[in-house]
C-alpha cells in the first residue's frame, strides 16, 4: 500500500501512520534500478521536461543533459526557469539546453509553446509531463476549467496532442507522464473538469487529475500502435518538493518535518521518470503504469478499462477544440 502525505495529516492516529509512512518510504528510497548505472547516452537526441525549473523536473532535465541531450525546460516563470538552466548548463557540461515559457492551467499559453517548439524543432524524441500541482485553490481558469484539472491534465494532454506529429516523425520516441499512487483514490466525473461536484477536501480533486492522467496515457498508447511512439505513467514516490506550497503553514510544517527523515529527494523521486524515459528495459515499453521503484504495477481499474479511455479521449479532444 501507498501513502500520501495527506493521508498522513488528516488521520486522526497520525503518529501511529507516521511510523507505517516512515517504513514504507525508507524502503522506497532505492530501487533496483539508478540512473548512474545506465549507459544509454542521448547524444543528437532532443527532450522537453515540463515544471523543469524545480524539484523532480529540475533533476529529470538534469539527467538528460548529463547524456547529452538537447534539452528543453518548459517552465513558468521565467526568473526560476533561468536560474534552472544555468544551473543545469553547468552541472552537466552541455550548453545545449534551452529555457521556453508554459503555464499548463493556459490553452492559449500551450498552444504558444507548442507552436514554438514546431517552429524551432526539428525532432523530439521525450516529452515528459511532469508539470503539476495540488492542493490548489478552487477556481476556474479563463478557459471556463477547474483550476486542477486544467494544470495537472488538460493543459498537458493538449501539449501532448500539438506535439504528436513531431514525436511521431522522430520516433522511436517516448512520452511519460507523471501521476501519483493516489490516482486509485480518484474518481471519473467529467463535470469535475468544468469544476462541477467537486470536493475539496485535502487532495480529493489532484487524486481525480491523477487517475485521468493515467487513463488517458493508458489510451494515448493504444492509439500509438505501430507508430515507435510510447506512452506510460507513473508514481514518483512520496517527495521533498515544494508539493505542498498552496497548504496552510501548519501542513507545509509537518510535511517538512516529517519528509526531511522519511521521504525521498527530488533526486530520488526523479529516478522512475528517468527509468521511463531513458531505460533500455523500457525500450518499446507502452501503456503500461510504474511504481516509484520502477516497477510495473497495475493501475485502477478505471485505466484499464478500454470504454472509459476512449470516452476520456473523445472528451479531451472535443474540449480543447472548443476552448
Amino acid at each position: 500500500m501507498t501513502w500520501e502525505i495527506t493521508d498522513l495529516i488528516s488521520h486522526p492516529l497520525w503518529m501511529v501512520s507516521a511510523l507505517v509512512l516512515a517504513a514504507v518510504t525508507r524502503a522506497q528510497r532505492r530501487g533496483w534500478w539508478h540512473p548512474s548505472a545506465c549507459p544509454v547516452r542521448l547524444t543528437g537526441k532532443t527532450a522537453i521536461v515540463t515544471g523543469a525549473n524545480t524539484g523532480i523536473g529540475k533533476f529529470i532535465a538534469l539527467d538528460f543533459a548529463r547524456r547529452g541531450a538537447r534539452v528543453i525546460l518548459a517552465c513558468r516563470s521565467e526568473t526560476r526557469g533561468m536560474a534552472a538552466l544555468e544551473e543545469i548548463r553547468q552541472c552537466s557540461g552541455n550548453q545545449n539546453v534551452h529555457l521556453r515559457i508554459i503555464d499548463t492551467s493556459s490553452l492559449e499559453s500551450v498552444r504558444k509553446f507548442a507552436a514554438q517548439i514546431l517552429e524551432e524543432e526539428k525532432e523530439l524524441h521525450i516529452l515528459v509531463n511532469n508539470a503539476g500541482a495540488s492542493g490548489l485553490p478552487k477556481g476556474l481558469t479563463a478557459d471556463g476549467l477547474e483550476l486542477s484539472f486544467a494544470t495537472n491534465h488538460i493543459g498537458p494532454f493538449l501539449l501532448t496532442n500539438l506535439l504528436l506529429d513531431l514525436l511521431k516523425k522522430s520516433a522511436p520516441a517516448r512520452i511519460v507522464n507523471v501521476s501519483s499512487a493516489n490516482h486509485k483514490k480518484g474518481k471519473v466525473d467529467f463535470s469535475h473538469f468544468r469544476g462541477e461536484n467537486l470536493s475539496y477536501a485535502m487532495d480529493t480533486t489532484y487524486n481525480h487529475t491523477k487517475l485521468h492522467n493515467v487513463i488517458w496515457t493508458n489510451e494515448l498508447a493504444r492509439r500509438l500502435r505501430g507508430t515507435g511512439v510510447t506512452a506510460n505513467s507513473l508514481h514518483p514516490g512520496i517527495v521533498m518538493t515544494d508539493v505542498m506550497r498552496h497548504y496552510n503553514w501548519i501542513l507545509r510544517l509537518i510535511f517538512n518535518l516529517v519528509g526531511i527523515f522519511f521521504f525521498k529527494s527530488s533526486k530520488e523521486g526523479a529516478v522512475s521518470t528517468i527509468y521511463c524515459a531513458v531505460a533500455e528495459e523500457t525500450q518499446g515499453i507502452s501503456g503500461k503504469y510504474f511504481d516509484s521503484d520502477c516497477s510495473l504495477v497495475l493501475p485502477a481499474p478505471e485505466a484499464r478499462d478500454p470504454a472509459i479511455g476512449e470516452k476520456e479521449f473523445e472528451y479531451c479532444e472535443r474540449l480543447t477544440a472548443k476552448l
